[in-house]
């Protein structure tokens, strides 16, 4: 492989770890950047979805056995995230240190629990053939390129959700109420909005973001108890990086560490490259330490 065609891969690579970080971040931007909630347990629905989607993806049903893992994980932790946000989290709400406590102890359950139904080793979704395949582009003058069809799928369905959260919160009346409690919970209660129903339909839709990634990830890497521990942190840069609140930040922030951490595996190991890429991004809240974005929120309020 050439210099060009590597430069390409990692290019590639960077961007498509870009999208699986956008999917995992786009909860958290929901939950902690507009919700200031401190969800620790939001790698273990990434988690959740990925065993979710391998179940599912088990029915004998089968061309429709990808779209019916994709869609039980999106609702299966959808519902988690639903009940999670009724028995725990709603009583903790302005107490983001609480809330972080409490999560971490479901997250601690989670992965207990998937310990003992799965086993501590891994699982995965095995990809159907046409997805199981590279695009060449030695076409393009790249011999020995090829782009994997099923990152690219990763990629693809990453710019959808994106786009369609981004029309959720900008066209529909439930983003409208998600702004209005936003901006001020008590004028938008004294007008009848009812913010426990707003908080609710936010932390879910959330929360089944997450399962989709989950679903995403296992095409690509096998499901441990532990696979959300690998991506929450990630995450979490992911969504501060971006800026509190912001959906535009954190698609820059998801490319920016994407495409940052596979550039510097280019020159360093994969563990030497996470430090690195740690130390850049502490640099850089140094100097922006409200992030890419700068957006008002309730938790920028309340900080």
């Amino acid at each position: 492989m050439t210099e060009l065609g590597l430069l390409v891969t990692q290019l590639f690579n960077g961007i498509s770890l870009g999208s699986i970080l956008l999917l995992a971040a786009l909860g958290l931007a929901l939950s902690f950047g507009l919700m200031n909630v401190i969800n620790m347990a939001h790698g273990e629905l990434l988690m959740m979805g990925g065993y979710v989607a391998y179940l599912a993806y088990r029915l004998p049903i089968g061309p429709w056995r990808l779209p019916a893992a994709m869609l039980a994980a999106t609702a299966g932790t959808a519902a988690f995230g639903a009940l999670l946000e009724m028995t725990i989290i709603r009583r903790l709400y302005g107490r983001p240190l609480d809330t972080l406590l409490a999560t971490w102890g479901v997250s601690l359950v989670l992965q207990q629990g998937a310990r003992s139904l799965f086993g501590p080793v891994g699982v995965g979704v095995t990809a159907p053939a046409w997805l199981d395949r590279s695009i060449p582009l030695r076409g393009i003058g790249l011999p020995g390129v090829g782009l994997p069809v099923v990152r690219l799928l990763i990629i693809g369905l990453a710019a959808a959700v994106l786009a369609a959260l981004a029309l959720l919160l900008a066209r529909s009346r439930w983003g409208r109420l998600l702004r209005a409690v936003q901006d001020d919970r008590d004028m938008a209660e004294a007008l009848g909005v009812n913010s426990r129903r707003v908080d609710l339909v936010i932390f879910t839709i959330g929360t089944a973001v997450a399962g989709l990634a989950g679903a995403a990830l296992a095409l690509i890497a096998p499901v441990t108890p532990t696979v959300g521990q690998s991506y929450i942190v990630y995450a979490f840069l992911v969504v501060i990086v971006g800026g509190l609140g912001s959906l535009t930040g954190t698609v820059l922030a998801a490319l920016a560490v994407g495409l940052l951490s596979a550039s510097l595996q280019l020159f360093a190991t994969v563990s030497t490259a996470d430090v690195l890429l740690l130390l850049v991004v502490m640099a850089f809240i140094q100097v922006r330490p409200r992030g890419l974005i700068t957006r008002l929120s309730r938790a920028l309020e309340e900080a």
